[in-house]
């Protein structure tokens, strides 16, 4: 590979880490717009596994605006990145992949009951998920963007009155 291939690489690989790190920022702060725009114009999201939909972006950002006001706190971490450049026999393409774990505490509107201290009940989670995305990017004119994110849910904990009793 010439620097120049490298260099492009690593411009490759921060870019896309802005668009996760994007996405992650979008939802948890419930910045739809923020969200639409990390998609293509064609871009799809999953989320039936995690108990939601599929669709095209913009219907999905219009489905969790409306079911992210039951969680008015939450946070979600995405780590473990795998990320896989398309390869053009050297040189980088405009497609990619990556593989990420999530893990995504939030706390309901209201809370459990009894809990000591408001600021307590405000922000502590009392439902926490976990499990691993699998977006696929596209570089577009305007940048790289998801073409699709799966979620694919392996667990989820929920706390306080929510359990069963």
């Amino acid at each position: 590979m010439t620097q120049r291939v490298d260099l492009s690489t690593v411009m490759d690989r921060l870019s896309i880490d802005a668009v996760i790190t994007g996405y992650a920022v979008a939802v948890d702060d419930g910045a739809w717009t923020d969200y639409r725009a990390l998609f293509t114009a064609d871009g799809r999201a999953d989320y039936r596994t995690a108990g939601g939909i599929e669709g095209p972006a913009a219907e999905v950002a219009d489905w969790l605006s409306e079911t992210m006001l039951l969680f008015p706190v939450r946070q979600h971490l995405i780590v473990n990145r795998r990320l896989e450049l398309q390869d053009l026999g050297g040189y980088p393409g405009d497609r990619a992949r990556l593989q990420a774990d999530y893990m995504n505490p939030m706390r309901l509107v209201g809370g459990p009951e009894g809990e000591a201290g408001s600021a307590d009940r405000a922000t502590t989670p009392n439902f926490v998920s976990g499990g691993r995305y699998a977006f696929e990017l596209l570089r577009t004119d305007a940048g790289w963007r998801i073409q699709c994110v799966t979620v694919h849910e392996k667990w989820r904990n929920l706390s306080g009155a929510l359990t069963a009793g």
